[in-house]
């Protein structure tokens, strides 16, 4: 079986060159929505976080250390910092005082949002897309000015990001990435890192609001032939409940006006960290049922599950994972089915697709982790040395599990190709869907 797998991983690393060609020469594009923002990549470093406790917070229990709602002092985050370390989980906390962070880690520029970072993927492969911006800042519109990467202008015409006017105000978020094993240091206390991950500190603008660019869907409409998937995400930082369902009740009817134009066309909905559970209740209960695939992590997976289904899920255990999977589709009405990525395996679970998602799994693996191993989007040279990475023995192990269950007739799951100690842990999901959406 682990031979198969690896013949099919190398047969659709040798045929993303065709498989984008044929694109290219079709004038096909993948639709990218709907958020951007500029991330200020932190050189995060324990040493760093632990001198900051020594003298802001020298007699502090580090295993006490709480999250903040939102970041205003010095010991709001040296208290959020310690606590996600050490629990080595991910999330997003608000943050107010902007000169407190940068003062504390240097930082460098990067791209933030699901869609624009799933672009910037698809970008160094050469494959075509159309995103739809909320911040268009200079800064943002320079990352991506990209032979692939287009925008629609006001007049309707596909261009370039050279060629924006920014009319929104820049939103940072500063990316803050632990490794698993580093430690924090305080006095006596030492505090081990269990996992790799990040925190993102958010200060939000345009993106509590995400103003809607008539043309970029005026023009998905027209030209709906052309645009392969149709991508939907990060409505997770809006807080005003009527705002949401303005953009909710919208997306919805151009989903709506898209599908029935190219009724073969892919509605796809990637899930995210929500500030608010209630919004993030009525968030899946518009989007999901007029998506064709709804996309989540683990995390994700299980916090809906158990706190909007309020149903208990183990995600050690796969089969358990796959029937709360199941339960998200059937309880919101996902029209075909539900992909759950993670550091060990992808899966599709559903109705039979138009499409390989088989493939697209690994592709969306192969992105993924070319982004944690080099800590910038994958090359296809830095694709093709993914390939040299041994596959998740975990997720060979849920494949087999899979394979033999009930489950095997209607779930596909894909191992990733594993690093234990990633370099980056930002935008690997956001990887994810880009690479997928290749096999629609």
């Amino acid at each position: 079986m682990k031979e198969d797998l690896e013949l099919k991983y190398r047969q659709a690393f040798e045929n993303l060159n065709k498989n984008i060609q044929n694109r290219s020469d079709q004038g096909k594009l993948i639709a990218m929505g709907y958020t951007s923002n500029l991330d200020l990549l932190c050189d995060f470093r324990t040493e760093r976080l632990s001198e900051l406790l020594a003298k802001h917070m020298p007699d502090a229990v580090l295993t006490e250390l709480r999250s903040a709602e939102v970041i205003r002092t010095m010991e709001d985050l040296l208290s959020t910092l310690v606590c996600f370390c050490g629990g080595g989980f991910g999330g997003e906390v608000d943050v107010e005082n902007i000169p407190l962070v940068k003062e504390c880690f240097p930082f460098t520029y990067g791209m933030g949002g699901t869609a624009v970072q799933a672009a910037m993927a698809l970008a160094q492969v050469e494959a075509p897309t159309l995103v739809h911006l909320t911040d268009d800042s200079k800064e943002v519109c320079d990352i991506l000015d990209l032979p692939s990467i287009h925008v629609i202008s006001p007049e309707g015409e596909l261009i370039r990001t050279d060629r924006v006017t920014q009319t929104h105000e820049t939103e940072l978020h500063f990316i803050l990435q632990f490794k698993k094993g580093d430690r924090i240091v305080l006095g006596d206390q030492e505090l081990v890192i269990p996992c790799s991950n990040r925190v993102i500190l958010t200060k939000i603008t345009v993106n509590g609001y995400v103003p809607f660019y008539p043309p970029y869907f005026r023009w998905i409409e027209e030209n709906a032939g052309r645009v392969t998937s149709n991508l939907a995400s990060s409505f997770n930082c809006l807080f005003d409940e009527d705002v949401l369902m303005e953009r909710l009740t919208f997306v919805k009817e151009h989903f709506g006006r898209y599908k029935q134009a190219n009724p073969r066309g892919v509605t796809f909905f990637e899930d995210a960290h929500f500030h608010s559970l209630a919004l993030r209740k009525r968030c899946l209960e518009e989007v999901y049922p007029c998506s064709d695939i709804a996309s989540m992590n683990e995390e994700e997976l299980q916090y809906t599950l158990e706190n909007v289904c309020h149903r208990q899920v183990d995600m050690d255990d796969i089969l358990s994972a796959v029937e709360g999977a199941k339960h998200l589709r059937d309880t919101f009405g996902v029209r075909k089915g539900v992909i759950v990525h993670t550091k060990d395996y992808s899966l599709y679970t559903g109705e039979p697709l138009d499409a390989d998602i088989e493939t697209g799994l690994m592709y969306g693996n192969l992105f993924a982790t070319a982004k944690a191993k080099n800590g910038w989007y994958g090359t296809r040279d830095q694709l093709r040395e993914v390939l040299d990475l041994p596959m998740s023995e975990r997720g060979l192990a849920c494949r087999e599990m899979l394979k033999n269950s009930v489950h095997g007739r209607d779930t596909i799951l894909v191992p990733t190709r594993y690093i234990d100690k990633p370099k980056y842990t930002i935008g690997l999901g956001d990887s994810f869907v880009g690479g997928v959406q290749l096999c629609f």
